[in-house]
């Protein structure tokens, strides 16, 4: 008499990748939180001197960026801005004014490696310290997987002036073990691109870093630690770079709001600390 014994059946399935990809200047050619001071003017929420702060701002931080004691800076001023902010006005005109503002200068080098990622089994991360109002329609737009970002509170339909989580500095790599813990992702095989110092916790979090446009002190940091740079140059209208790439609908658009509310808040911030005399608090 033959007796058949059954055998546990191992899972050999290599372990999930992801790469990780931070937005400002990395995939957009902007700050998505300096985008919509126009926007904001337009719905009454700023004045036009804050609109002309809007303007100096992205261009200071297009030319130079902005180093840890600004970001912190920052954050404190669009707490401080956006308190009080009606949420449902500003998703409005947010939904109004994303695919104008963001859809043009998406970087065709981002996209193209977005694709590439997607075509080797990797899922797409976007993590960025503008707020998932914002953030979360961009990465739809782009076909990412997971979005991680800053989420700010809303308390009786407007923003009380706290930010629950800010997705900066070391939360960022912070965040991204937390992801790969709950997605299974190796990070030792996974990716991440940034253009900022500010990021090198996340950069050294996995096992293949990218300096990407990086600002000074992150091409210091590539050069000693041989990590690659890269340089994206080319903005480009997605629906027509990838005209079968799905884009958010209404709703979705219309989600885009607190991101936005720190666009305003941190340009204003940015540009006054910037114009200030050496020597000011």
């Amino acid at each position: 008499m033959v007796v058949a014994y059954a055998r546990p059946v191992e899972n050999h399935l290599p372990p999930r990748t992801a790469a990780f990809f931070d937005l400002d200047k990395t995939v957009i050619a902007k700050s998505s939180t300096l985008a919509f001071g126009r926007s904001f003017y337009q719905g009454g929420l700023i004045n036009r001197r804050a609109v002309l702060r809007t303007a100096y701002a992205q261009f200071v931080y297009l030319v130079g960026g902005a180093d840890h004691d600004q970001m912190e800076g920052m954050r404190k001023y669009l707490s401080d801005l956006c308190r009080g902010w009606n949420v449902q006005q500003v998703r409005e005109i947010v939904a109004e004014t994303l695919h104008d503002l963001i859809d043009p200068i998406i970087y065709d080098e981002a996209a193209s490696l977005i694709e590439e990622h997607h075509a080797a089994g990797r899922d797409v991360v976007i993590v960025s310290a503008s707020g998932s109002e914002v953030v979360e329609p961009i990465g739809e737009m782009l076909g990412a997987d997971h979005v991680v970002a800053t989420r700010m509170v809303v308390e009786d339909g407007a923003y009380n002036g706290e930010i629950e989580h800010y997705v900066y500095g070391p939360a960022k790599a912070e965040a991204i073990e937390e992801l790969a813990r709950s997605q299974g992702y190796d990070l030792e095989r996974c990716f991440a691109y940034s253009d900022s110092a500010t990021d090198v916790p996340m950069l050294e979090s996995v096992g293949h870093p990218y300096a990407v446009n990086p600002d000074r002190a992150l091409r210091k940091e590539a050069v000693a630690r041989g990590w690659p740079t890269l340089t994206f140059n080319r903005p480009v209208r997605l629906n027509q770079r990838i005209p079968t790439l799905p884009m958010p609908s209404a709703p979705v658009l219309a989600a885009a709001a607190v991101g936005a509310a720190a666009a305003t808040a941190g340009l204003v911030w940015f540009a006054a600390r910037r114009r200030r005399p050496a020597g000011m608090a």
